[in-house]
């Protein structure tokens, strides 16, 4: 649901930018970066949506120092993205990773590209399908150098308004910060979760939907999450459409590993991790929230009760 007026009115220079991976996040990045008047040149191996049809092309039609943001999936396909940039590129140019890469990645990443002078910038980005209009909340680590070259595409893809983007610390640290967001989302989601289960078991209470919609103004736990839940709700009163299944992106299980590396204890996104793992041994009542959830705020698969 929108809240936000899909433009920004930033008076900036506008600059280049090419924009590697234009699925259900790159696409729309893509246009929010346009209408703040900057100029992107976006590859994607489905040539339909793509500007361009190779990462040498996507280069050479860029002017110097460029900037490339990555927007693949973490692990091989970022890597093999970084690995060929890294001979197409040029000392002075900038490499944005705004995947969901871990944290350890980007330091092995910034050390390459560094061998050839080219800046290394990550960064968290949240946002999911709604982000074209809202804005994308932004996590990013680097050189201030760096940084810099990038910051009028920060600008323009941030919400409007004062916050919604941070230059979170050394390289590692956007993701880092987006982590732990992911870590703290698990949580949130699980107990809305349990408390939508516990009301739909008693017979007292005769309509969920409506406590989960009077929630939404007066109260400590309004929010977005509410208002996605709510209108998870409208959809689909009892949620009998989905089955109690769950998928976990990684984050939340980096997180706590980073909590064991750190010792600083994490209860309750813990437990949340651990009843994502649970929902995939029986069909679990309480999941089918946060599948919906997930599928409200960020386009994620669900499973369906029809087969």
């Amino acid at each position: 649901m929108p809240r936000g007026s899909g433009t920004t009115t930033r008076k900036v220079l506008s600059m280049e930018l090419g924009l590697i991976g234009l699925g259900k996040m790159g696409g729309n990045m893509r246009e929010r970066i346009r209408r703040a008047g900057h100029t992107v040149v976006g590859f994607d191996h489905n040539a339909e949506i793509a500007d361009v049809h190779s990462l040498g092309e996507l280069v050479e039609s860029l002017s110097g120092p460029r900037v490339v943001w990555v927007m693949v999936p973490a692990g091989d396909a970022t890597q093999a993205t970084i690995d060929e940039l890294a001979t197409l590129l040029s000392p002075g140019d900038v490499v944005v990773d705004g995947g969901n890469s871990r944290w350890t990645d980007d330091e092995a990443h910034a050390a390459q590209l560094a061998e050839r002078g080219i800046g290394f910038v990550d960064c968290g980005v949240s946002g999911g399908v709604w982000g074209l209009e809202n804005g994308y909340a932004l996590m990013y680590g680097g050189d201030a150098a760096d940084v810099a070259k990038v910051q009028p595409v920060f600008d323009a893809l941030k919400p409007e308004g004062e916050f919604g983007a941070v230059h979170a610390g050394k390289v590692g640290a956007g993701h880092f910060a987006k982590m732990v967001h992911n870590g703290i989302e698990y949580a949130m989601m699980q107990a809305f979760a349990e408390g939508w289960e516990l009301l739909e078991a008693v017979d007292s209470v005769t309509d969920v939907r409506e406590v989960f919609r009077s929630w939404q103004e007066g109260t400590v736990i309004r929010s977005w999450l509410l208002d996605l839940a709510v209108r998870a709700l409208d959809d689909d009163e009892h949620l009998a459409s989905l089955r109690g299944f769950a998928q976990d992106s990684g984050e939340g299980r980096w997180t706590v590993e980073a909590a064991i590396d750190h010792a600083v204890p994490l209860p309750a996104i813990t437990a949340s991790l651990f009843a994502r793992f649970a929902s995939r041994q029986d069909d679990a009542p309480q999941m089918k929230m946060i599948a919906a959830l997930r599928n409200q705020f960020g386009g994620h698969a669900v499973e369906s009760t029809q087969k």
